[in-house]
């Protein structure tokens, strides 16, 4: 059994927490040892049963990657690595045809940079001058900053996904560690990656920024369009050094740019930029986008804005915060829990409400990331919810600011990164167990 290590999702924080340290990886023939998963359900998650559960395979041999984000697409799952075993475990594609067996097809980005980990993928079909069919982009990040390579991201044709093929190469800064997170999006027959790359103002003294707009509608030429500067913002200072905000509240406050989403248009972009909230922008035009609002903090809360996702119509921002150190001075005591906001105004995001699980206030259990929230996707009116060791909850938001959890699926030493909803299967990926495949056995309500 193999313990990963990881880097904190603030590694410029001082509090010593590893993330992928906390569990072990897992050998297919250790998976059968483990106890059977807990599994919750009301309303619509009723019948939430497990269908099966593999790890993925050993690409070099003697190597067991583990596993980061997961996305399905087309009847396939793609599942993104960590950093276990030195890294360079790629993408790994799952055929789902039969979600009671998946089958590992291929892998890819693994042999392409080393020394890098590829957390997250996106795949989506794109119908450009230059390329007409699945593209998958691919975060890559250095395990050292300083090393003879770059980060950034890579793009890939899976419009079959037994054979993927390399189309090109986006790399940003080079002694920053990478992209950590992306999103793919398309605005008619034009495609577009906007990037999350942590640390890229404050290593490069401003040179370059955390969260750019790529266009990729020649994915063999990926082109730098636009990046935020956060010195743009009044509350934030020309001598801001890229992470240490002097904020308003008195407090000195951790920013940098870890994840970004859009809505299904690809019209407005949501970055989550820790302390800064989540930093809402129009990109009608990706050339010259336009800020429109940010979702806010009290005095008392940790930010540790780290992923988001649209409801009701695009209405509705759930915002999650992975705060894993629960005690520090001045701050609430708390791990990490969810804020769902109504943004019909997204001048002035409106916060409805909080959702707290049942393991955020045990602070008695010192730093970890065990216990707070990670990543949320939403599918009709459920949120689901990726936990680590919670697994994956499932909340009703029928109305947002009353959010009412209705199930919960946790695996034995369950240690979910990511969660992603098809209409046929819900998808999690836990760090040392593998990809799960969830099945709801009745219709969305």
């Amino acid at each position: 059994m193999f313990a990963p290590t990881v880097f904190a999702h603030d590694d410029l924080d001082q509090s010593g927490a590893e993330k992928g340290g906390e569990r072990t990886v897992f050998t297919d023939e250790q998976l059968e040892s483990l106890g059977e998963p807990l599994i919750e359900g009301a309303k619509n998650v009723n019948f939430l049963r497990e269908a099966s559960a593999v790890q993925i395979e050993q690409i070099r041999e003697g190597v067991q990657n583990n596993t980061a984000d997961v996305y399905a697409h087309k009847g396939y799952a793609y599942v993104g690595t960590h950093t276990a075993n030195g890294g360079n475990g790629g993408v790994r594609v799952f055929d789902l045809k039969d979600p009671e067996n998946p089958v590992e097809v291929a892998a890819f980005a693994h042999d392409e940079i080393p020394g890098t980990w590829n957390e997250k993928v996106i795949v989506k079909t794109v119908n450009t001058p230059h390329f007409k069919g699945d593209l998958a982009v691919v975060s890559v990040q250095q395990l050292n900053r300083t090393a003879d390579t770059t980060g950034g991201f890579l793009l890939y044709d899976v419009t079959n996904p037994h054979e993927p093929e390399k189309l090109g190469f986006w790399e940003v800064y080079s002694e920053t560690p990478g992209t950590h997170e992306l999103y793919l999006t398309t605005q008619g027959n034009r495609a577009l990656v906007l990037t999350a790359n942590p640390y890229t103002d404050y290593y490069s003294h401003g040179e370059e920024k955390d969260f750019q707009i790529v266009d990729v509608t020649n994915p063999r030429k990926p082109e730098t369009l636009w990046e935020f500067d956060p010195r743009m913002l009044p509350e934030v200072e020309e001598d801001f050094d890229g992470y240490n905000w002097e904020s308003p509240d008195g407090k000195t406050r951790p920013v940098f740019s870890h994840s970004v989403m859009t809505d299904n248009k690809g019209h407005y972009a949501y970055v989550s930029m820790w302390d800064l909230g989540t930093v809402i922008f129009d990109i009608k035009d990706p050339e010259n986008p336009k800020y429109m609002g940010r979702t806010d903090f009290a005095s008392d809360q940790q930010g540790s804005a780290h992923s988001s996702t649209l409801a009701q119509g695009g209405n509705i921002l759930i915002e999650t915060r992975e705060v894993y150190v629960p005690i520090r001075e001045g701050y609430e005591q708390s791990y990490g829990y969810t804020r769902i906001f109504d943004i019909k105004d997204k001048t002035n995001p409106k916060l409805l409400s909080e959702f707290k699980t049942d393991l955020v206030d045990n602070v008695e259990d010192g730093v970890t990331f065990a216990n707070t929230v990670h990543d949320p996707k939403v599918q009709g009116n459920t949120l689901y919810l990726s936990h680590y060791s919670g697994g994956i909850y499932a909340v009703d938001i029928t109305n947002p600011s009353q959010p009412v959890q209705i199930g919960q699926y946790k695996s034995d030493q369950a240690f979910v990164w990511g969660v992603f909803v098809d209409q046929n299967y819900i998808l999690a990926s836990d760090m040392g167990q593998g990809l799960k495949v969830l099945l709801k056995n009745n219709g969305e309500k």
